[in-house]
């Protein structure tokens, strides 16, 4: 039988905190309540009798402008808002697996220049909004991210996440009317800047090491 240990004077006896919870329930629960958020503000819209689809990015207007920040989160209607939902879960989910402040820190980028480029490109009497921008940026992130890190990870995802998906980047394309090809593009432009810009340090750190000969 052996005695426990007895308390070590001026240390607390408080239990360690648990550790936290694994990257991937952080990253579900974290795409998941942005979901539930949209489809929360889909139902006040709703019953502000859709006022608030006024919001989205309206091109080289000074009002519109507004849009850039708003636009993402509105959708015309149910319809539009559940077809984005799956892309928004999976790709949503991946990105914010290797951190949740490295994935906010890219969606940020796509977000800013995805709805700056539809406010600079659109067409004039336009009105942009969806989610679709981040659909697209997240979705050229997660393909590129490996290339300019070279971590076979990312790149192994990338392949699958082409595979899965890669079939909509036929939506940066003008399509049908009534769908902005214009926010699909520069989402995916924004995808593509985030992964750069989020791989500078490992650009960094592959620079500084020393050349042997």
């Amino acid at each position: 039988m052996t005695r426990p240990p007895l308390p070590v004077p001026g240390s607390s006896n408080v239990p360690a905190p648990s550790a936290s919870r694994p990257q991937w329930q952080q990253a579900a629960i974290a795409i998941s309540a942005f979901v539930v958020g949209l489809y929360v503000l889909e139902f006040v819209d709703m019953i502000l009798g859709n006022r608030l689809d006024g919001g989205g990015v309206e091109p080289r207007t000074l009002d519109g402008l507004w849009g850039v920040a708003f636009a993402p989160v509105l959708h015309y209607g149910w319809g539009h808002l559940v077809a984005n939902t799956i892309p928004l879960l999976v790709l949503g989910f991946f990105v914010m697996l290797s951190g949740i402040g490295r994935g906010l820190a890219a969606t940020g980028i796509i977000w800013l220049v995805g709805g700056l480029g539809v406010w600079l490109t659109g067409g004039s009497g336009t009105l942009h909004l969806g989610a679709s921008v981040l659909i697209f940026g997240w979705l050229t992130y997660l393909i590129t991210r490996g290339l300019f890190t070279r971590h076979f990870g990312q790149l192994a995802l990338g392949v699958v996440v082409l595979f899965l998906y890669g079939g909509m980047l036929w939506g940066v394309l003008p399509s049908q009317p009534g769908v902005s090809w214009e926010g699909h593009l520069f989402g995916a432009v924004g995808g593509v800047v985030a992964a750069w810009v989020l791989a500078s340090d490992v650009r960094a750190a592959r620079a500084a090491k020393p050349v042997t000969q």
